[in-house]
């Protein structure tokens, strides 16, 4: 399978771990790509949407979706590579 989007082949080697064959993981990427815009219909070519989210890489992404779900800015979270989650920044109080 020749993959182009890195974003494409990410997800695929995800759906292999939980355990799908290579057929189905790669056309349930594609299904999913394609519907949120990602990917062009019918093809593994990136859209304008999906070359911005590759560029992001995975830190960009989970701040992008915690800043979404939220209504923050993403400057406001800090990434985890171990859950690849974003969680809201520490805001301790300085003492005087």
């Amino acid at each position: 399978m020749a993959v182009k989007a890195s974003i494409l082949k990410r997800l695929v080697t995800q759906l292999r771990r939980n355990g799908m064959s290579e057929a189905e993981a790669a056309a349930t990427a594609r299904s999913r790509l394609q519907a949120a815009g990602i990917l062009k219909k019918g093809t593994d070519e990136l859209t304008e949407y999906g070359k911005k989210r590759q560029a992001m890489g995975a830190a960009g992404r989970a701040k992008d979706r915690a800043a979404k779900a939220s209504g923050r800015k993403a400057s406001e979270y800090v990434y985890n590579p171990r859950t690849n989650r974003a969680t809201l920044r520490s805001r301790k109080k300085k003492k005087r």
